[in-house]
Formats: structure tokens, C-alpha cells, sequence
């Protein structure tokens, strides 16, 4: 019986089971974000939260145990600099699974995207424009043109608008073309 036992061995022995998974918290701390198997990304999660933990206490001795770990000079200096300082604030889950709901062709496993999570630009990006767009109202169109930016969230909205009107124009037209037959019959 396999009672308590939860590790995930990833049909690899101990050995190879550190290596892959010290090879793959490199990667993502070098990269921000990698591709992976649902089961890589989850034992990767369980095996790099707690360096990122260990990363906000820069010491000497913290440095030598994520060092132990991870085997990558680089990837250390990345995790204590880099990392450590945008994280310094969130009190854990530092990383997200991605599901990408294809396949890898060989095998057919389940592909997933692992990423840290304040690294993430597109969120953000998107987030910021959206912002200017609520922000604007319509009569104020030609009152503010102080910035750049705002008149090329201006242009583009600009151009959408101008597609609706003939669309509503074709509809009233056939409309009134219904409303001219019904009056002959």
C-alpha cells in the first residue's frame, strides 16, 4: 500500500528527478516563463516557491541553500536580485500554471505554460489600456489632445465608429424598402 506517499515521481529515479527538476527552476527564473507537462509544472511549483521564499532574505547562508538547490550562479544572483525584488511584497504563490489545452504530439500530454507571476507584462499592458478607454468620454473627444498617447487611443476609436454608421444606414434603408412594399400590397 501506498499510504502517504505523495511525491510525484516522474517515472525518473531520485537522482534524475533533482536534476530535471534544478534544470527546470534555472530556466524559469532565467526565462520568467516556460513550457511544459501539467506534472513537470506542478512538482516544479512545489520545488521553487519555497527559494523564492528564501531569495527575500539575502544573506550569505540563504544564498549557499538556494545555491545547493539550483547548482546555477546565474540563476542565483537573477533570483536574489531580480526576482526578490518585485516579489518582496507577496506573501507566496509566486508562480502560475497555464493550462494551453493542446498536446504534445510523441505522447499526448498535457501541455502547460509556467510563468512567474509578477513578470507578466501582457496583463499588464492590457490592463493600462483598457484604463484610457474608460477614462475618455465622448463629448470630451476634441478638448483633450494634450497627450500623445491619448490621441492614438483616439484614432482608434475613431475608425470602429466610422464602420458602424453605414452598417445602420444599409439597416434603416432596407427597412424603409419593407415598410414601402407593405404599404403597396
Amino acid at each position: 500500500m501506498r499510504h502517504g506517499k505523495k511525491i510525484n515521481h516522474l517515472g525518473r529515479t531520485a537522482s534524475h528527478r533533482h536534476a530535471l527538476l534544478s534544470n527546470m527552476a534555472s530556466s524559469l527564473i532565467l526565462n520568467k516563463r516556460i513550457t511544459t507537462t501539467v506534472a513537470k509544472a506542478k512538482a516544479l511549483r512545489k520545488y521553487v516557491e519555497p527559494l523564492i521564499t528564501k531569495s527575500k532574505n539575502d544573506t550569505t547562508h540563504s544564498r549557499r541553500t538556494v545555491f545547493s538547490y539550483l547548482q546555477n550562479k546565474e540563476s542565483v544572483s537573477v533570483l536574489f536580485g531580480e526576482v526578490a525584488s518585485r516579489i518582496a511584497d507577496r506573501p507566496g504563490g509566486y508562480t502560475r500554471i497555464i493550462k494551453l489545452g493542446d498536446v504534445r504530439l510523441g505522447d499526448s500530454a498535457e501541455m502547460c505554460l509556467m510563468e512567474l507571476v509578477d513578470f507578466n507584462d501582457i496583463y499588464k499592458k492590457e490592463g493600462a489600456v483598457k484604463k484610457a478607454k474608460t477614462r475618455r468620454g465622448r463629448g470630451s473627444k476634441k478638448t483633450e489632445g494634450t497627450s500623445g498617447e491619448a490621441e492614438g487611443v483616439e484614432v482608434a476609436s475613431e475608425a470602429p465608429e466610422a464602420k458602424e454608421k453605414p452598417k445602420k444606414a444599409v439597416k434603416k434603408k432596407a427597412t424603409k424598402k419593407a415598410a414601402g412594399k407593405k404599404d403597396e400590397e
